[in-house]
Parts: structure tokens; sequence; C-alpha cells
């Protein structure tokens, strides 16, 4: 690759597990293919305006293409389209933008699928208990950025709720919902949350959580009040940690992602882009590139297909931070 090819990459935090292994993985790419890699990242989950200067920044400095997690990609619309206005190539990693075409390719997680899967899990885990189940989420933000949507709207449907317009969250009426709120998706997030909800309803005895830190933060809550064993937390990531947590009973289940192919497959796609013009392709009869996903759990269900903790921790991933 020549020199003085500058490629950026604009995280939603610099602190979440997954952000950080992406990260790591792109300075890995960039390190071996003499690319200059530039990195941003938001202040917190949310942060829009950071992440909107981050793309502006990019263009000025003459940069040929951008890897974006975007934490509300309505409000990053407006930035993209200058991006590749002006001829940079720009790839969504983890959350997609809606419409897709936004942007020039993405790479993710079907995230729907990944609430799915473990709201299937779940109802089924629960059995007959699942009837009277007394359901909380811990969503991302209250902007409701696609991912939280997919993630949210994939789980309840999973278990068995009518969802009415998959787009949009929090219209259910199902009676098993008994408390909402937003986490950031961080682990004080979780905790905060799971505080707050289970003062309000303490017989809440099945947890979604957006992502493992927030599952972690809603466990170290409900530790503290003794009722660890009472609720049944389910969760979408596939770290390290969590694995662990699933192996040590904090955590029920949660959906593998793979955020180092999406690092690893962004990075070659800019790479390619810059030395041919080709722009990456969806995977067939989806709008975006699908990199996998798949259930881990020690409590194994006929039907679903998963795997343990044993062979998790042969795949997950975790960041040196």
């Amino acid at each position: 690759m020549a020199d003085g090819v500058i490629v950026g990459l604009i995280t939603k935090t610099d602190t979440n597990p997954f952000f950080v292994t992406i990260r790591e993985e792109a300075f890995r790419k960039a390190a071996a293919s003499g690319i200059e890699l530039r990195t941003f990242a938001g202040n917190h989950g949310g942060d829009t305006e950071t992440q909107v200067d981050a793309v502006e920044s990019l263009v000025a400095m003459g940069a040929q293409g951008i890897l974006i997690t975007p934490s509300d990609p309505e409000a990053l619309a407006h930035a993209v389209k200058a991006a590749r206005d002006a001829g940079l190539l720009v790839i969504a990693l983890d959350t997609p933008f809606d419409p897709a075409d936004t942007v020039d390719a993405t790479f993710t997680t079907d995230n729907f699928q990944a609430g799915q899967l473990i709201g299937t899990w779940a109802r089924a885990t629960m059995g007959d208990a699942a009837k009277e189940a007394r359901i909380a989420t811990l969503d991302g933000t209250a902007a409701q950025p696609t991912v939280d949507v997919l993630r949210n709207q994939g789980f309840l449907k999973g278990f068995g709720i009518d969802i009415k317009d998959p787009q949009t969250m929090y219209d259910e009426e199902d009676p098993r919902i008994v408390g909402r709120d937003t986490t950031l998706g961080s682990r004080e997030g979780g905790r905060a949350a799971m505080e707050k909800l289970i003062r309000q309803e303490p017989d809440i005895n099945l947890v979604y959580a957006i992502n493992e830190p927030a599952a972690a933060g809603a466990y170290e809550a409900l530790k503290a009040l003794g009722m660890e064993n009472n609720v049944l937390i389910v969760s979408i990531d596939g770290g390290c940690p969590g694995i662990r947590s699933i192996s040590e009973g904090a955590l029920g289940a949660t959906a593998m992602q793979y955020p180092l192919p999406m690092a690893r497959l962004g990075m070659e796609a800019v790479m390619e882009f810059i030395k041919t013009g080709e722009k990456p392709h969806n995977t067939p009869g989806l709008d975006f590139y699908d990199t996998g996903v798949t259930l881990v759990t020690d409590q194994p269900v006929d039907g679903i297909p998963s795997i343990s903790t044993e062979d998790g921790l042969k795949t997950c991933w975790e960041s040196v931070r």
C-alpha cells in the first residue's frame, strides 16, 4: 500500500471491550498494510456530536476510507453523505444505517437474529413459567439507533411477544414486560438501570441486556440485593468475560458476535477500494455482510443450536484493556 494512505475508525466509545477489540484488529491490519489508521470514539454511548466531528475531520485530512460504529445512524447520515460525496468509502461496523445504502457497505451481526436466539432460548428454558414471566429490558439509548431496535425486538419476538412494529421499541402491550430502561451499553448503566427497575418491580425474573457490560452491571445490582438467583439474564456480545460469566452462573446465555472479522473485513474492503475502486458486496439476500452469530450456554435446549462455554472460550474475543 502506498505511503500516505489514511483510514479512519470511529467507534461508539473507546472503553467498551467490543469496540476496543475492533480497534486493536484494525490497527493490526493497518500496520501490516502500511496504512495510517486514525481512531476516534464517542465520550459515551450516544455521543453523536463527537462522531460527526470525527467524520468531518477525516474528510478534511484527506482520508480515503472510514469505518464507523454509529451511535445514532440517523443523526450521522448527513456527515456520512458528505464524506461519500468527497470520494471516501464509508463502511458501517456492528450497527447498520437505515436505509442501509446510507453507507457503502455494512459488516455486522444479524442483530435481530441474535436477539431471537436468546429470546427463544429464554422462553424454552423457563418452560411453563414463561407464560407468567416478569421481563425487564436494559437497552442502549433512548434515541433507539438501529442496533437497539433489532436486538430488543428480536429478543421479544423470540420470547413469543407480539412486537407490533418491528422497527419501534416500546409499543408492545404484553403485560409480561414490566420494566424498561437505558444503559448506554455500560456496566455502570446496567447496574443503575437494574437497581431502579428492581425497586419498582421486585418480582422481575427475566432480564434482557443489550450487551454483556450492561448485563454484568445488572448482575452486580441483583447480587448486592441477594436476588441474583431469582433472575435469568440473557445478553448479546460473546466476549470472553461474558462467556466466563455463563460458566459461573451469572448469565444464562449470550449470542456471540465476531468483532475481529468485522474489523478485518472492513479494513480489507477499504484497501481493495483504494487499489481497484471496487466496493464490497453483501451476503446474498441481505442488505449487509453477515459476520455470524452463535448462541452460547451451558443449558442447551433441544432444537436451538448452541455451543457450550468450553467451546465458546475457544472462539470468544478479549481485549487487552
